[in-house]
Parts: structure tokens; C-alpha cells; sequence
């Protein structure tokens, strides 16, 4: 059983926009939302004995007993009692990592089932209805309607705007209002619409033999606009329809629980062996929010894209320096995910709008890649180190995973020219941003010249690979130059390491340098770890170590890159204790924020991104 009292609860979590969540862990206390905190309606009662409880949501309905709630990777359970009987609610989205199909499909499942508490039969029937928000941006913007399907041995109902508009905009905070929700039921059923607070919903209605399988489920028609052409999603590459995947889900839910459950035991076990107990709830919390912030679609040439969004960040999407932290999760699951995440970049920065000899951001605004949109290309709101450093590492990073260096082959042209860019400004950084862009620009970042550093040894490796044996040793040769370059002008008397070269006694998370750790390039003194570690410790807030010196908010993902940097169990546990009790205290009841003040464990601003992935990098190390 899940120990933290999650920020927020996970319920349907599919992609950026078919998204439903529990902003308390007493899931009758309020309505659900999206992942944005605005309202996606979801209504759940059951009828026992002529007596109406709720098990989900806000209504004028007496709520039912809420006696447990627990949640894996894919599985939020909640047990209920009230009249006699005790309910199992359990909420599925099977987006498996490893299986491209299915981390794609857009079904997710709620599985109820009852058993007597005195003794007695009853007669219980189970209703859920689902609200207009569920396919409008905001209620009200525009008009809902619905119609049944006739789907075998299901009962099935779908709703949609009138206006089908797909893909008219892009943005941050908003939801989708083009497409259609399907919800179903396994077997004979009553489904229809009506109104639920004033709004348009459909539902399902069903008399429990015991238990009833729902299915919620979204066709967004087309998925993403890739640079001026719609394109599908994953799932329906094969010609496969929205109710095809529908009638195949509701088959198949046994088996994917099966397989939902035992990946959530393996995650848990091995993340306990690395980490301890937290550590594990951690990373089963941030698993669906990682996948759900993406969407697997397929361009017109076969290639695999996955397109994150950066979510209530600007809305960008294919943001490199959203995906550098996300990377660790599907280093260690499914490298083809992360090639998807690199694609739009790659793509984009051989197109003729983009003029610059370093690496791009972003591709455009979810849903919309189209080319970048942060800063529309002004030089002053570029990253160039930073984007360098993070195209070079991932791409390394990828191959010697595979143990294939054929993605790199494939994209020399563009590699080359970044890691020129590295060797000519990557030992001390002009004034500019890095992912950390929230913190304003900075000259002379300590931090930035290890990204370079790394960046230059990923290429190096990937020449070493390509038989380039010549051209690595040199490119090591300059990085083991500007370690030294580092090492000689960051360090404080302490013995740790500036913020910035011209900063003396500051101090920030050196996040950058864990891969030379995880690639065991052994270019940095174990002193500078030791140090460094030392000095985060002492450093320490009642809930994470701040990000550097200037300010006391601190980034989840970066805390546990740098917990990675020691060899000692006791010191990561350290680091893992304390942003678990961040999460578990946090007042903030959203979806697992990565930028929070350290002192006082509130959200600073994101939520919902995809660099919790970023979590999971101690699972990479032996």
C-alpha cells in the first residue's frame, strides 16, 4: 500500500489531453480535473438496494466510505463501503513502455466489483457519466452531442463537439474540443445522456453481477500537425478504428492486467533494491504522468515521433531540455520512444528556417510542430550549449544502450556541427540560458561547461564507434582539458563548486556531471563528487536542496541526478527522503510538480512534465 498521501491522484491518464486526475486523495471530496486543474467531470454512484452512494466526484449524493487507496504504475485502487457491501474501484491506463501499441492506444479502464460486509444479498447497480469538459475546452465553449454505438457484446455511447475543428490550435492551458470520448461497458447496459451541474454528460449504467468493466476511451481523429501535415496516431498505423481498439481492449483486459501488475512489481522491487521504500512510491507515482505528457504518432514516412509537451510550462513540444531530463526512464525501458522524442528536432534543424549552428529548443507548440515558437528564433532565447550538449548526450546515450551506433551514423552531419560548437564555447559559457531558463540568463556557468564536457565525450564515444578512433582520442584529450579548466577555476574553499566561475563561495546542483558516473568516463575526481555532495547536504532545506544559490526553489529531476553522484546508499536515501516528504506534504494538489520550494515544499510553477523521467536515472546504474 501506497504510504504517501499523493499530491494528486491518477485516474484516466492517456496523453496531454484525454487526462482526468483527483486533486485529494479522498476522491468523493471533489471533482476530477485534467491534468491543468480545470474541471473534466467524471461522476461515479452506485445504487444499492434503491439507496444512491458516490465512490467519485462531487454530487448531492451521501458518499461512500473511502477505506483505502493505493496506486502502481498503471493501477489507482480505492476500496469503498456504505449499505452493506464494499466496493473495489480500480482505474487502469495500461500504457505499457515497452510495447509501442499499447503505450499508444487511447483506452483506459475502471473495474468495479463489490462483495457483502453483513451477510446479506443486495441488489447494486454502478453509473458513471462523464462530462461535456471531457471534450470541450472549457464548458459551455460550444456545444456537446452524443450518439449510442452499436458495438458487439458492449453497451457504448459517444460524445463530441459540434464543431469538429482538429487541430485548430495549439497551447497551454487548454483542452481539446475536437474528437469524440467513447464510454462503455462490458455486456447490456443503459447508456444514453443527460445533465449532470448544469452540464451536457453522457453515461453507463449497469447492474453489477458482482463486478462490470468500464472503458473510456478518445479518438482525436488526427493527433499532431508535423510541419503542415496531419498525421495519426500510433495506434491506427494498421488502418485500426476507434471502436476496433475498443472491442479489442475490452478482450483483453484481463492479460494487460497481468501485465500491468507485473511490470509495477519489477519497477517496485528493483527500485526498493536501489533506493528504499520512497524511492520506489516515487517512481510508480511518476510513471503515468511521464507517458501521459506524450502522444506516439507516426509520420508519412513510417518514422515513430514522440511528441511531449511541455506542460504548463509555454505548451512547447519536442522540447529538447524537456526531454535531456525524461531521457532516463526510456533509456531504460524503450530507446525507440526516445529516438521518437529526437526526430522533430533532427528534422527541424535541417530545414532552411533554422539558421543557427546549434541545436533548436523545441519544434513548435502541442499539437503543433511546426517549428520552434520559444523566443521565435531571437538569439537571446536560445540555449546553445545546452541544446548541444543535450542532442550530443541523448544520442550517445542511445547507442550505448543499443550497443548500435546506427542512429548516430544517420545524423553525423548535424552531430558534427554541434559538437564544434561545444569545443568553441563550452569551457566557459557567454551569457545565456539553460534548461533552468526560469532562473534568467547567466555568463560563465559551471554547470553548462560539464553539459559541453559530457556533450564532448558522447561524441567522442559515438566516433570511437564509427571507427573514428583518432578524432575520439583528441575530442577526450580537449574535454579532459576544460575538466581541468573547471576543476581549476569553480572551486570554493570548501572544496565544492561554484554557481558561476566569477561567483566565489556559491554553490548549484551539478547535475550534468552524473553521466560521467553512469558512463564510468571517470574524466572527474572522485573528490569533486565527494565534495559536491557534501556541500548539497549541508545546503539542505526540510525538502530538497535548493537549485543553487540564488533562489530557494530546487528541481526535482536534477535532486536525484545529483543523489546518483554518490556510492553511498545512506546519502541518495538522504536526497530521496526529502523530496518524498515534499510530495507527501505538499499543499499544491496537482499532478507531480518538479519545481517547488525547497523550504516549504510548495509548487513554484510546472506540473505534469515529463522530466519526472528524470527519476528514474539510479535504475540505470549497476
Amino acid at each position: 500500500m501506497m504510504k504517501m498521501r499523493m499530491p494528486a491522484v491518477p485516474l484516466i491518464t492517456v496523453d496531454p489531453y484525454f487526462s482526468v486526475w483527483s486533486e485529494d486523495t479522498l476522491l468523493t471530496k471533489k471533482k476530477p480535473v485534467h491534468w491543468t486543474g480545470k474541471p473534466n467531470t467524471v461522476l461515479g454512484t452506485v445504487c444499492v438496494d434503491g439507496k444512491v452512494w458516490r465512490f467519485l466526484g462531487a454530487s448531492a449524493d451521501d458518499a461512500m466510505t473511502q477505506v483505502s487507496l493505493d496506486a502502481d504504475a498503471m493501477t489507482t485502487t480505492a476500496v469503498y463501503e456504505a449499505g452493506g457491501i464494499r466496493l473495489t474501484a480500480k482505474f487502469t491506463s495500461p500504457m505499457l513502455v515497452e510495447d509501442l501499441y499499447y503505450a499508444s492506444r487511447p483506452v483506459s479502464y475502471l473495474k468495479l466489483s463489490y462483495e457483502s460486509t453483513d451477510g446479506a444479498a443486495h441488489t447494486v447497480t454502478a453509473k458513471i457519466s462523464c462530462s461535456e469538459e471531457l471534450v470541450l475546452n472549457l464548458a459551455g465553449e460550444g456545444r456537446a452531442w452524443s450518439k449510442e454505438e452499436a458495438l458487439p457484446g458492449l453497451s457504448c455511447v459517444r460524445m463530441g463537439s459540434g464543431a469538429q475543428k482538429v487541430l485548430w490550435r495549439s497551447g497551454d492551458d487548454v483542452r481539446i474540443d475536437w474528437g469524440y470520448l467513447y464510454l462503455a461497458v462490458c455486456g447490456d447496459a443503459e447508456v444514453g445522456n443527460e445533465v449532470v451541474d448544469d452540464l451536457y454528460a453522457v453515461y453507463a449504467e449497469k447492474k453489477l453481477e458482482n463486478e462490470a468493466l468500464f472503458l473510456f476511451a478518445y479518438d482525436d481523429i488526427d493527433s499532431m500537425c508535423y510541419f503542415g501535415k496531419n498525421i495519426p496516431a500510433y495506434w491506427k498505423k494498421d488502418g485500426k478504428t476507434i471502436t476496433e481498439a475498443i472491442l479489442e481492449a475490452a478482450g483483453e483486459y484481463d492479460v494487460l492486467l497481468e501485465k500491468c501488475t507485473a511490470f509495477s512489481e519489477k519497477l517496485k522491487k528493483d527500485a526498493e533494491e536501489k533506493g528504499g521504500g520512497k524511492y520506489a512510491e516515487m517512481l510508480m507515482l511518476a510513471y503515468r504522468q511521464v507517458m501521459a505528457a506524450h502522444k506516439l504518432v507516426v509520420d508519412e514516412d513510417g518514422n515513430n515521433l514522440y511528441i511531449s509537451k511541455e506542460c504548463f510550462s509555454n505548451g512547447c513540444a519536442a522540447t529538447v531540455d524537456v526531454t535531456y531530463p525524461s531521457a532516463p526512464m526510456y533509456l531504460l525501458y524503450n530507446t525507440e520512444l526516445l529516438k521518437g522524442m529526437l526526430r522533430p528536432i533532427l528534422k527541424y534543424s535541417r530545414t532552411p528556417e533554422w539558421v543557427f549552428d546549434f541545436a533548436p529548443h523545441d519544434a513548435g507548440q502541442y499539437p503543433l510542430v511546426n517549428g520552434q515558437v520559444y523566443g521565435k528564433n531571437a538569439l537571446k532565447y536560445q540555449m546553445p550549449v545546452e541544446e548541444c550538449g543535450n542532442m550530443i548526450i541523448l544520442t550517445a546515450a542511445i547507442c550505448k544502450t543499443e550497443n548500435d551506433y546506427g542512429f548516430a551514423a544517420e545524423n553525423m552531419d548535424l552531430l558534427e556541427t554541434w559538437n564544434k560548437y561545444l569545443i568553441q564555447y563550452g569551457a566557459d559559457p557567454e551569457d545565456q540560458l539553460c534548461t533552468d531558463d526560469f532562473a534568467g540568463h547567466l555568463a560563465h556557468n559551471c554547470n553548462l561547461s560539464l553539459k559541453a564536457i559530457m556533450g564532448m565525450v558522447g561524441f567522442a564515444d559515438i566516433l570511437s564507434h564509427l571507427d573514428r578512433a583518432e578524432e575520439a582520442g583528441a575530442l577526450i584529450e580537449k574535454a579532459k582539458e576544460y575538466i581541468a579548466f573547471v576543476l581549476n577555476n569553480a572551486k570554493n574553499e570548501d572544496g565544492s563548486y561554484r554557481l558561476a566561475y566569477d561567483r566565489p563561495g556559491s554553490f548549484s546542483l551539478k547535475y550534468n556531471a552524473v553521466w560521467d558516473k553512469l558512463w564510468k568516463t571517470n574524466l572527474i575526481p572522485d573528490e569533486f563528487f565527494k565534495a559536491e555532495i557534501k556541500r548539497y547536504k549541508e545546503e539542505a532545506l526540510p525538502y530538497g536542496v535548493p537549485l543553487d544559490t540564488r533562489e530557494k526553489y530546487t528541481k526535482s529531476d536534477w535532486e536525484l541526478w545529483v543523489a546518483c553522484m554518490t556510492e553511498n546508499r545512506e546519502d541518495f536515501e538522504f536526497f530521496t527522503d526529502i523530496l518524498w516528504n515534499a510530495y507527501n506534504t505538499m499543499r499544491t494538489r496537482v499532478p507531480m510538480t518538479d519545481w517547488y520550494f525547497a523550504d516549504t515544499s510548495e509548487m513554484r510553477g510546472f506540473r505534469h512534465r515529463t522530466v519526472q523521467g528524470g527519476l528514474f536515472m539510479k535504475l540505470l546504474f549497476d
